[in-house]
């Protein structure tokens, strides 16, 4: 989806060519598989990074549009919403001081960022949720000028034949609204991780990143707060799995096979699997047609781009042209701090290489229904989940972290030859964490249970403690 499209009004015929092309692609793609063509260059990570743009007043600020122009970086491009938009980095081989490197990047775009932000009288903010978003703001006057969203809108309520979108979360309080578009999706702001993988171990790759779903959601938790209402830690994804409520073909509109989802299981043989599946299972949202040979993927690619499984494979390319596989992990929140979601990629890149590299694969030990149930108990309980882990063994999600998870990441950086001092700063900041429970959605509980649910006043809190740039375990709740 991070890709323009020419039109945003289709025919029933492109609709037919379309689904002709992809199931060429999709065809074409097996042979890569059984061949054997994809690149075996691997242990390389990425990320993306989406935030919000806030003025005075700590409420969405619609104004990237002249932020971006002014800020004339590449890296940094629009969001769903004119009050977002997404950090990009180059990638890193992982290995030495990719994980410094990654933060001194970071850090650096996101205070360009934060500048240019000024000039317009707006700040920049990292949070999965931000407090004081409000329903009304979430229009399509505030929708980003690119044609893929508008098409993407038209189409969601197509298929949904002009029902809108229903919101019903069950946590410690209960809301429920209707809505008519798919802006719902923009109060939603994460930090999407990347690992490009050998081909022999992808399945591998994307059933660990599956597995450790659940673990993640727990650590890095931050948004429990929508339109005024306290309920899950991680409320990003029953939001955005409620936001583009739309399923399979005909019977199956309702059904099992949402576009927002935890995925139908594991993969079996190959990650093939999850592209046969979009192209038998999920119709298609956005019909355009690419004139270029069916080798570059386009239309298999765009296809994927609006099917948001919270792991999600990808296909890219090499400079040299040559295919490649990355695994997309979706699960995490935007924020708190730069050196907080550094922290949140050093524990994925770890823990992934010592799950991969594990001698039993740790999906014979759990089984696909026991992930998917961690995944929702984490991110509705974060820190205080209970869950089960490999062989059945049940207990408290901290405990997992801190005894068997932490040493697990460590064994896995140490294999990609991670600096020592990286290793220790950014474990030690997860570690810290579980010690004390505090991620991002425990201190924003927290400060409004010692100083009300005053919305305006935890952002500005919050904006605070995030701009001094210390992990959000360590950060002040007597501040107001």
């Amino acid at each position: 989806m991070g890709q323009e499209i020419e039109e945003t009004h289709f025919t029933p015929q492109d609709f037919v060519d379309y689904a002709e092309r992809l199931r060429a692609e999709t065809a074409l793609l097996g042979e890569w598989f059984r061949d054997d063509v994809f690149s075996p260059r691997d242990r390389m990570g990425g990320f993306e990074l989406e935030a919000w743009l806030v003025d005075s007043n700590a409420q969405p600020a619609p104004v990237n549009e002249e932020f971006l122009k002014i800020l004339d970086n590449p890296m940094v491009v629009p969001e769903l919403a004119r009050f977002n938009v997404e950090l990009n980095d180059h990638p890193q081989h992982l290995w030495g001081s990719a994980l410094s490197r990654f933060e001194a990047s970071l850090g650096a775009t996101w205070g360009q960022c934060s500048r240019v932000a000024a000039t317009l009288q707006a700040r920049l903010l990292m949070i999965g949720i931000l407090p004081t978003v409000r329903e009304a703001v979430l229009t399509q006057e505030n929708m980003s000028d690119l044609k893929r969203y508008r098409a993407l809108n038209e189409q969601v309520l197509r298929l949904r034949e002009g029902r809108p979108l229903e919101l019903d979360i069950h946590g410690r309080e209960h809301l429920k609204t209707a809505h008519r578009s798919v802006m719902l999706e923009s109060a939603t702001t994460s930090f999407q991780l990347h690992l490009k993988v050998h081909p022999r171990r992808a399945t591998r790759a994307y059933n660990a990143a599956v597995v450790m779903s659940a673990p993640m959601v727990a650590i890095a938790s931050n948004s429990p707060y929508l339109f005024g209402h306290d309920l899950w830690d991680e409320t990003r994804i029953p939001l955005f799995e409620q936001s583009v409520a739309v399923g399979g073909f005909a019977g199956a509109s309702h059904g099992p096979l949402q576009r927002v989802s935890f995925g139908s299981g594991y993969v079996r043989e190959s990650i093939l699997e999850c592209f046969v599946e979009n192209e038998q299972h999920y119709p298609v949202l956005l019909p355009m047609h690419y004139y270029e040979g069916l080798e570059q993927m386009s239309h298999l690619r765009l296809h994927n781009g609006t099917i948001w499984r919270w792991n999600r494979p990808l296909i890219g390319f090499d400079y040299d042209g040559i295919p490649h596989l990355r695994i997309e992990h979706r699960v995490v929140s935007g924020g708190p701090t730069v050196v907080d979601v550094m922290a949140n990629a050093a524990f994925f890149f770890g823990l992934m290489q010592t799950l991969m590299q594990a001698e039993i694969a740790p999906e014979q030990h759990l089984p696909f229904a026991t992930a998917r149930d961690n995944f929702y108990a984490t991110a509705r309980y974060g820190l205080d989940a209970r869950v089960t882990w490999l062989d059945a063994r049940k207990g408290a999600v901290r405990t997992l972290l801190l005894e068997e998870l932490l040493p697990a990441a460590r064994q896995g950086l140490e294999a990609l030859e991670i600096d020592r001092d990286d290793i220790d700063k950014y474990l030690g900041i997860i570690e810290g964490r579980a010690r004390t429970a505090m991620n991002g959605a425990a201190w924003q509980r927290a400060w409004v249970e010692r100083h009300g649910r005053k919305m305006e006043a935890l952002t500005e809190a919050y904006y605070r403690q995030q701009t001094a740039g210390q992990p959000v375990h360590t950060w002040d709740l007597d501040e107001t």
